[in-house]
């Protein structure tokens, strides 16, 4: 979305949505950062047990919503900026299919180069399968969101469901920087895997990204004090019922529910996931409500997590530089040595050190360097560079 800056500041955009971005980064990064660490259960007990706890309520299988109804919002807004400018529809549509397909194309190099951890290329092809929908009616996005919604809550909750089923932790996969492997053998091995990985991502994403559509056509987050009360009542009632239906797997993880029945396991693998959209789409509206009062009175934690929102997908891959120098042995190796809560607090300074970033790039009016790269390769022609 094309916007203009004064003295280093974005003075077009709309508060919610960025801060909304900015805040889905410490998300994604406690939902990734356990996937690093050897075995969840090293250091303290009590605050790994605490640790997991918190991760299947607020983070597991809720930072992907949030990211879904984001990118859903913003293909509205970029669909918006395009018309203002006089675009016809024909060349919208190009537009945002060439960004998915460029999407896909970065998120292939970021598993090929970095780590077999990725939501570009499946945020990309979702836009390139989903940007005929932009024009569609509200019912039909309405209806595709729900007619899709069991067999995105069936893909995440079945692996939830076979890692319950064994006792086997849902936060770590071991270390996925596979120290002992030389690069073209990790690099086979990720490919190969990959094809999966991204159709399951895509299914997984697809009604988070169409009610995010819905929500950006009403301008709910670009105006949250019009839409005040409807955003109380959803952040309410998808905070309790995603808390309510994540509690059951939350409960088998840390043992206090031991030995479940087989269908109250899959009840719970499958509660999890389907209130996680919920959940994550409530901490969306939750944000969209704090930029209320932080639109009144501005501070420095608010220009930093705007900041950081305007540059989501920059610093997104910072995460995984970030995560390579910490955890493998090739940088210092923590992966042995951090449980659960260890991995969380590395995300959190990662996060943190994300906003100093963000807020030096706002200061020198720099645009994220991935946000550039994707608009001049989206953008070959010069007229549409304006």
């Amino acid at each position: 979305m094309p916007v203009k800056q004064s003295a280093g500041h974005v003075t077009t955009r709309a508060l919610a949505p960025d801060l909304a971005r900015g805040v889905m980064l410490l998300a994604i990064a406690m939902a990734h950062a356990p996937l690093f660490v050897e075995t969840v259960g090293r250091g303290s007990a009590l605050a790994n047990e605490i640790a997991g706890f918190f991760h299947l309520l607020v983070v597991h299988n809720h930072a992907r919503p949030m990211f879904a109804f984001l990118f859903g919002y913003a293909m509205v807004q970029l669909l918006a900026a395009q018309q203002r400018r006089g675009q016809d529809w024909a060349a919208i549509r190009k537009l945002q299919r060439r960004r998915g397909w460029w999407l896909v194309a970065i998120g292939f190099a970021h598993v090929a180069v970095l780590v077999p951890i990725d939501i570009l290329a499946v945020y990309g092809l979702a836009a390139v399968l989903l940007a005929g929908l932009l024009r569609a009616k509200d019912s039909a996005l309405l209806w595709t969101a729900a007619i899709t919604l069991p067999a995105a809550t069936l893909t995440a909750g079945s692996g939830l469901w076979l890692a319950m089923s064994q006792g086997v932790s849902t936060y770590s996969q071991g270390s996925i920087a596979a120290d002992g492997a030389g690069f073209l053998d990790l690099l086979a091995t990720r490919l190969q895997g990959w094809p999966y990985v991204l159709a399951a991502g895509v299914i997984s994403v697809v009604p988070g990204v169409l009610l995010g559509m819905w929500a950006a056509r009403r301008r709910i987050l670009d105006d949250p004090l019009h839409h005040r009360s409807f955003l109380t009542r959803t952040a309410t009632i998808t905070t309790a019922l995603s808390v309510a239906g994540a509690l059951p797997a939350a409960l088998i993880q840390a043992g206090a529910w031991a030995r479940p029945p087989g269908a109250a396991l899959w009840l719970a693998a499958l509660a999890q996931p389907f209130t996680g959209y919920l959940g994550g789409i409530g901490l969306a509206a939750i944000v969209g409500l704090v930029a209320i009062a932080a639109g009144r009175r501005r501070n420095r934690l608010t220009t930093a997590v705007e900041a950081l929102g305007q540059r989501s997908m920059s610093l997104y891959l910072f995460q995984s530089v970030a995560f390579l120098a910490v955890f493998p042995s090739y940088g210092l190796g923590l992966q042995d040595d951090l449980g659960l809560a260890g991995a969380m607090g590395v995300a959190t300074a990662t996060w943190l050190a994300s906003l100093g970033i963000a807020e030096l790039m706002r200061r020198a009016a720099h645009r994220g360097p991935a946000e550039i790269l994707l608009r001049r390769l989206a953008n070959p022609w010069p007229f549409s560079r304006r």
